[in-house]
């Protein structure tokens, strides 16, 4: 059973993902993956293909050299690791995810992003109450993406994959990350609040102590992000506003 929906505003800090929270770059890395895992399944033989649920369940969310072993390790295939700067012609895991990252970057040049509109007034909202708030993204391209949104400033810290990289912290679902940043924050997770779309996502805030975990439901499903550990279920952010269903 979840609970209501919390107050973001009273909360002592907001940390929220990016990808399918703050911008629609999902679509983007779902485009991207698809486009490379049905290249390496073909060169390689794999018979079972690659969807859009292989990504919800094996992807998202994660650090993009750990989402690349997971799927791969779905199929019972094993290749070696490689190194952080291979070829994305390597047919190593770094090569692979090194493909994916090029395409998406790509992407993401030619076409910009855009803030989802329920994000940006929530983002608004809280800066205007003073609410502390920072981002928490697997992602190495976290900084690109809210550069082009327009929307990094108003987050005081950025925990994104750079940074786990550089400190060694474990991807999601492991809590480190979700951890780091209420650290950076200077907040108790206790009394914070988690924004999270991926299952692997919701998963770590709930394992990092989080007093409310809510779950954007972007396609992985309410069940399954419920299961994680989401205390709350929401389809758009600004079902979070103080105005939204007479709150």
């Amino acid at each position: 059973m979840t609970q209501a929906l919390p107050d973001l505003h009273r909360a002592a800090g907001v940390l929220f993902d990016l990808d399918g929270v703050l911008t629609p770059t999902a679509e983007v890395h779902m485009r991207a993956w698809q486009k490379v895992f049905d290249e390496v399944f073909a060169k390689w033989g794999i018979e079972t293909p690659y969807t859009d649920a292989d990504y919800f369940a094996y992807v998202d969310g994660k650090k993009r050299y750990d989402g690349v072993a997971s799927l791969l390790r779905s199929r019972n295939v094993e290749i070696p690791w490689g190194q952080v700067d291979d070829s994305p012609e390597a047919e190593t895991i770094c090569g692979v995810g090194n493909r994916k990252n090029a395409a998406f970057i790509a992407v993401l040049r030619s076409e910009g992003i855009a803030a989802f509109d329920g994000s940006r007034a929530l983002l608004e909202s809280l800066r205007d109450a003073g609410v502390p708030m920072g981002v928490v993204s697997s992602s190495k391209n976290a900084g690109e993406v809210l550069d082009s949104a327009g929307i990094r400033d108003f987050f005081r810290v950025v925990v994104d994959g750079l940074v786990a990289e550089r400190d060694h912290l474990a991807s999601k679902p492991a809590p480190d990350m979700f951890l780091d940043g209420a650290r950076m924050l200077d907040v108790d997770p206790a009394a914070a609040v988690a924004v999270e779309d991926a299952v692997s996502g919701v998963a770590s805030a709930a394992a990092a102590g989080y007093g409310a975990v809510v779950g954007v439901d972007r396609g992985a499903g309410s069940d399954a992000l419920r299961e994680a550990g989401a205390t709350c279920i929401v389809d758009d952010l600004a079902r979070l506003l103080p105005d939204a269903d007479g709150r």
